[in-house]
């Protein structure tokens, strides 16, 4: 038995038995661990006397509102629009003063024609550009682009993108866009709102069947009431270099992207999925049906922050439902999580495939936006995934590791000071830098959740040996870099014991077990509960089928 406390934290409690192996940011290898207790307070490197987390500043400006009014799980898709035409219509007759753009007119022909503001109605039938790969329509700042019944705009896979440039305050409503981009290309490229512009506004539109991403978001924008279906590589995509603050995906369906299965063409890129965020600061991401994507249905990866996700139908995905990764302060409420990772779980038994991935992520004061105390995961429905909950810190991955795969990326929380050039093999063991390094899976709360799990509905392989109907909270042995702080069971300590991750007032019903401190390490419930980890205290376990 090591001697009590660790390194970095004196006072810590003796770790369990080491754990082994290492797994990739996405789920690759490994096992679920559900979430072991831990009633200390902020991050497990952060000392008490530490003044750089007493002394946080206040959340920045920019982060979406939340209100007091009770979050209630959905029991049905709260957004039904692919093929609604009540919702996607648009006017029959142009609105006044709008131009009016015929089939046999190019669009952006008359967008250079006409001045900044200028309104656009595009008639019934199918629209075309040219026959250039680059034939495009660039806005002008304060332009709308209306669709009539009807109306369609088609790259015939010759056109590579449909919107594009940095004109702002553009707002696009009730079109289909259809066809950009030749199969497999595209990638990381999106076809409306190209440039990730500004305060841009989509509604009732229809964006299916592209090459990449449908849409990308840009600062302050409103992605609303849209089906984005069938997309090549993303329903949608939330990134600028100049980055993202205030954005709202409110009402949507996101159904079947991925078509070209980017994560087998490029290697595991961890780049595919209904929707994904990058570095995007205040986010609102409710009521929307996310379902059937051929990879995770939502995806927040690197450093994000001050993020509200509820009201969401999330179904049917091949792999997680939603992951949230090496980002910050959310709130994950009243959402329903129903039959995600049924694809990806059977070939990937040795790390669970959960509904919803917290991958080193926590709450921290000192990054931008809401839920900066504690990070909510509260009064969701979880049924018949292949796995539930998972909250995971890969000991290895840190700004200056080379495993850690968002390159170049440091953490948000003392970047004028710590960041991926100066944690080094030089700086690494010392304060700030050992404990603002990392990304770290803590303050999370898992409470007030139900969780259901039928075998028999699930799929004829949903076992416990198959890593079928796992929570977790865990990490793996420490072993890289060589000059790594973190080896052995640090991390698996910390996340387990020190980070104030707790598991609360859950409802069970089903056959569940749990992965706890390290891979490998599948508890019942009595261990679960039971010392050394506490986790579950006060949740209900029901009997398959009980009311």
């Amino acid at each position: 038995m090591p001697p009590e406390g660790n390194a970095l934290d004196p006072g810590a409690p003796p770790p369990p038995s080491a754990g082994t192996v290492w797994s990739r940011r996405r789920l690759v290898l490994g096992v679920v661990v559900l979430v072991l207790a831990a009633l200390t307070a902020v991050g497990v490197f952060v000392l008490d006397d530490d003044p750089a987390a007493k002394n946080a500043p206040p959340p920045a400006t920019g982060s979406p509102a939340i209100t007091n009014a009770p979050v209630t799980a959905p029991t049905a898709p709260p957004a039904r629009i692919c093929g609604n035409s009540k919702v996607l219509f648009g006017p029959a007759t142009a609105p006044a003063g709008a131009v009016v753009v015929r089939t046999t007119d190019n669009v952006n022909q008359l967008t250079e024609a006409n001045p900044p503001g200028t309104t656009f109605w595009l008639s019934p039938g199918t629209h075309r550009l040219g026959s250039g790969p680059f034939a495009q329509v660039i806005p002008k700042d304060g332009n709308t682009y209306v669709g009539a019944p009807g109306a369609i705009l088609d790259g015939g896979r010759r056109n590579r993108y449909a919107f594009t440039g940095y004109a702002t305050a553009v707002t696009l409503k009730n079109l289909t866009i259809q066809n950009f981009g030749p199969v497999r290309t595209n990638n990381d490229e999106g076809v409306v709102n190209h440039d990730a512009a500004g305060r841009w506004t989509l509604t009732g539109n229809t964006i299916k069947d592209n090459a990449g991403a449908g849409v990308m978001v840009g600062d302050h924008n409103v992605v609303r009431g849209n089906c984005l279906q069938n997309n090549g590589q993303y329903g949608f995509n939330a990134y600028n270099p100049g980055k993202v603050t205030g954005i709202t995906i409110e009402g949507n369906e996101i159904a079947g992207n991925n078509t070209d299965d980017w994560e087998r063409l490029k290697g595991g890129c961890g780049c595919t999925g209904g929707g994904k965020f990058w570095e995007v600061t205040g986010a609102i991401v409710r009521n929307n049906w996310v379902h059937d994507n051929h990879s995770a249905g939502l995806w927040a990866d690197t450093n994000n922050t001050g993020f509200v996700i509820e009201g969401n139908y999330i179904s049917g995905n091949l792999a997680e439902g939603l992951v949230y990764e090496t980002s910050y302060n959310a709130g994950i409420r009243g959402n329903a999580f129903v039959r995600n990772g049924l694809g990806k779980g059977p070939a990937n038994d040795g790390f669970p495939t959960p509904a919803l991935y917290i991958s080193e992520s926590g709450s921290d004061p000192r990054a931008p936006g809401v839920f900066n105390q504690t990070f909510e995961i509260s009064k969701n429905v979880f049924t018949d995934n292949w796995a539930g909950v998972i909250l995971w810190e890969n000991a290895d991955r840190f700004a200056g590791s080379a495993a850690n795969t968002s390159t170049g990326s440091g953490t948000l929380v003392n970047p004028s000071v710590v960041n991926a050039k100066t944690c080094n093999a030089t700086t690494i063991r010392d304060q700030p830098y050992l404990s603002d390094c990392r990304w770290k899976t803590q303050n999370v709360r898992v409470h007030d959740n139900v969780f259901n799990l039928n075998p028999a509905k699930v799929s004829a392989s949903c076992g416990s040996s198959s890593g079928c109907g796992y929570n977790g909270l865990f990490s793996n042995w420490g072993t890289f870099p060589a000059w790594s702080p973190y080896q052995k069971a640090t991390v698996q300590d910390a996340i387990t014991f020190h980070q104030g991750n707790r598991f609360f007032n859950n409802t069970y019903s089903g056959p569940w077990n749990f992965i706890v401190h390290e891979q490998g390490n599948r508890v019942n419930w009595a261990s679960w509960q039971g010392a050394p980890y506490g986790q579950d205290q006060d949740s209900v376990v029901k009997v398959l089928g009980e009311r």
